[in-house]
């Protein structure tokens, strides 16, 4: 579990920023995006409008047909006429149907598009934020921004987009075309309008609503799925899968409920809509018929109109469910636009990039709390100084601050009061992507990727070639094994390296870390997991790692501390001893009661 999900938990509270006001819909970013793909929706608008006004010419045809055939049935016309008017309509409807493909064509693909790269700008923005950032979000929760969200925003702006234009069009010429045809009809037909609208506002505010709890609680189903998957074996060691079930199932009804409320409200709606605007044209109907007797229209002319009434009826449901979706994606559209739009506490780059690192790493009156924990300090004043190429051995109990200066001194985090300096330079001054470029670091638990042995070696410096990767490999002791799996370097290591052994992953990362050739090192506990077969070589390999380089070591393990230069001694985040490990194993202090319980018991 990550420290982000150790912070949070599965019912731990949200965000910082989940109650900073909703932005309205972002109608002109949502239109910024469309943009980039203008020539495919420009073109798909022209295809529209083309379908649209085929459909519009429906009603004249069949207008047409009819007349002639009462004319035809009375001895009047020709059956060539007839003829010839079916085979108009055949043509319509092919104009139409053609339209109607490209036009689904070129808006799906420009969608498309347009989701792609907002996911890997959004990405991209996410992979920009500080630290700190992660601490109080799941990953599941980010993942669910990149993949649901967007895809709501995707549909908006392309799919309703265009069917709202299409739904516009039949709607503006259904009506004019219903106005030339008859005006005392067609403000019968308008009578229902205006309840019409205002029912869309009032369902419109309550989906908006609603899809927002619903996007937090797929998002928060996301989140459980990937901590569990990720922590399988911690699930399978404490029988915990029936639990875990439970959770997600919860999660992911807490999803359902509320979708279904939002699809409760939207087919209400959309029902009561149809109703009302076919109840019109029975109204109509009734209305035309005897407009008929009285010789004011024609059997085609009314046909004409009741098929102009339910081409309008239709844009009008349309208009509608486009409304409900429009509302759907003003919840989606500003957890994605919030994040687009946020810009890092800490930068990636700018600053100073000296020409020449010597390695010396102080901390000068620090103090410092998690952003996530204000109230909990970590650092109390701490100040220390590593000199080049020294070794400085961290020690002390659980939460005593060792990993937190392993943190701040990459530049991770910023302490609160006091200065990280290296080389008597502020970190705050220096750009922060080329310091982390001299900084290198092995875990307890490294991270390795689902990929290559040799990319995951070559995840230290980018561009390596295989010479490189091969040496860097031999000197952490980690040829031998690798050229004895079946496929050598090209083996995959599964996710997290689950296929390699503790020992085999620490290699690989000291592998990854020699071939950066970092000006400091830090050595997180780097061997206390380790059998002493896999310590020897793994210690052998960091010995190699460390020469001539400042670092800082975290460890329990006494052969380490042994070998350092200095012990530095930490208790409830200050230092509280400092000296060679056989001068304060001879003081009666925290150094030896630790040597007492813990390293020799190690």
């Amino acid at each position: 579990m990550t420290s982000a999900h150790a912070a949070r938990g599965p019912h731990a509270p949200a965000s910082p920023d989940d109650d900073a006001p909703r932005p309205r819909l972002p109608v002109r970013r949502l239109w910024a995006l469309a943009r980039e793909e203008r020539r495919l929706l420009g073109l798909g608008t022209v295809f529209l409008v083309l379908g649209s006004l085929a459909g519009l010419a429906y009603p004249q045809a069949f207008r047409v047909i009819i007349d002639d055939l009462g004319e035809a049935a009375g001895g009047v016309g020709p059956s060539t006429t007839l003829r010839d008017d079916v085979l108009l309509m055949v043509a319509i409807v092919g104009v139409q149907a053609a339209s109607i493909g490209l036009r689904m064509y070129l808006f799906t693909v420009a969608g498309e598009r347009i989701v792609a790269r907002l996911r890997q700008r959004l990405y991209a923005r996410v992979m920009e934020q500080e630290v700190a950032f992660f601490d109080s979000r799941r990953t599941g929760e980010l993942v669910s921004r990149l993949a649901s969200d967007t895809t709501v925003l995707q549909v908006s702006v392309t799919v309703n987009a265009a069917m709202a234009l299409r739904n516009l069009v039949l709607l503006a010429g259904g009506l004019t075309l219903m106005f030339l045809t008859s005006v005392r009809l067609t403000l019968l037909m308008l009578a229902l309008v205006p309840p019409i609208a205002i029912g869309a506002v009032l369902v419109g505010k309550r989906i908006e609503r609603i899809s927002r709890r619903s996007q937090d609680a797929l998002a928060s189903s996301g989140a459980v799925a990937e901590e569990t998957i990720g922590g399988l074996r911690t699930v399978r060691a404490f029988t915990r899968e029936l639990a875990e079930g439970r959770r997600f199932g919860d999660a992911v009804w807490e999803s359902f409920e509320l979708a279904r409320l939002r699809v409760k409200g939207m087919a209400t709606f959309v029902a009561v809509s149809y109703f009302a605007s076919f109840a019109a044209l029975g109204a109509i109907l009734w209305r035309g018929l005897e407009q008929i007797a009285a010789g004011d229209l024609t059997g085609g002319e009314l046909t004409q109109f009741i098929l102009y009434g339910i081409t309008v009826g239709f844009g009008m449901g349309g208009m509608g469910e486009i409304w409900a979706e429009l509302m759907k994606a003003r919840g989606a559209s500003g957890r994605v636009f919030e994040l687009l739009d946020r810009e890092p506490a800490m930068p990636l780059t700018g600053g100073a990039r000296p020409e020449h690192v010597s390695g010396r790493v102080e901390l000068r009156g620090v103090r410092f709390a998690y952003p996530s924990r204000p109230d909990a300090p970590a650092l109390r004043g701490v100040d220390l100084a590593v000199e080049p190429g020294e070794v400085v051995a961290l020690v002390g109990p659980s939460g005593a601050g060792k990993s937190t200066i392993a943190a701040l001194v990459p530049r991770f985090y910023d302490p609160q009061e006091g200065a990280v300096l290296l080389d008597d330079v502020d970190l705050r001054e220096l750009d922060p992507s080329w310091l982390r470029a001299r900084i290198g670091s092995v875990a307890q638990e490294p991270t390795l990727f689902s990929t290559t042995i040799a990319e995951n070696i070559r995840y230290g410096r980018e561009g390596a070639t295989d010479a490189e990767v091969e040496a860097a490999a031999r000197a952490a002791n980690a040829h031998d094994f690798v050229v004895a799996l079946p496929d050598g370097y090209d083996t995959q290591v599964g996710e997290r390296g689950v296929q390699l052994s503790g020992g085999q992953k620490q290699r690989v990362a000291i592998a990854r870390a020699l071939l950066k050739d970092p000006a400091v090192l830090i050595l997180d506990e780097a061997t206390s997991a380790l059998d002493a077969e896999s310590e020897a070589l793994v210690k052998e390999a960091l010995d190699r790692l460390m020469e001539r380089r400042t670092s800082l070591v975290i460890a329990h393990r006494l052969s380490t501390v042994r070998n350092a230069h200095r012990v530095v001694v930490l208790d409830d985040g200050r230092v509280v001893q400092s000296g060679a490990h056989d001068e304060l194993a001879r003081e009666d202090g925290l150094y030896r009661r630790l040597l007492e319980k813990q390293f020799v018991t190690a």
